[in-house]
């Protein structure tokens, strides 16, 4: 089992539906970034806006869990777009906004700490998982 920890971005649409749903996406769906994820990995997902392209900069933490087992998969949307996914179990957790944290996290250090979110999927320190985790009011379910 892995034990690493990773900040995902999307809009708070698009990890709400992966949510109720159970997985996650990334990238618009790439099976690359989801391989670096192992399970029992931590997922914090970040979000900009609340819908893909939007300009209402929300700019919270909006989801939290842990990686289950198993590979990346391919979802049949019915559509053209079949995005990779992975299970996660999700933690309750409510959205916070990035600001109140900003002079603690590891990955915010720097003047442009925005720049390396445009990846999609970075790793995240064990420090900032836990102050995330502590900040939208998770509970022990969170822990590995």
């Amino acid at each position: 089992m892995s034990t690493g920890n990773w900040l995902a971005v999307a809009s708070a649409e698009h990890v709400r539906r992966g949510r109720a749903g159970g997985f996650m996406q990334v990238c618009h769906g790439k099976a690359g970034p989801l391989r670096r994820i192992g399970a029992g990995d931590g997922v914090v997902y970040y979000s900009p806006s609340t819908v893909m392209g939007g300009k209402d900069a929300l700019k919270s933490f909006t989801a939290i869990g842990r990686v289950r087992a198993g590979e990346p998969y391919r979802f049949d949307s019915g559509g053209d777009l079949q995005p990779f996914r992975r299970d996660v179990d999700w933690a309750a957790c409510c959205e916070t906004p990035v600001a109140g944290l900003l002079g603690q996290l590891d990955f915010t250090a720097g003047r442009n700490w925005g720049y390396q979110l445009r990846l999609g999927l970075c790793p995240l320190s064990e420090h900032d998982f836990r102050l995330i985790a502590e900040a939208i009011e998770v509970g022990r379910e969170i822990s590995a």
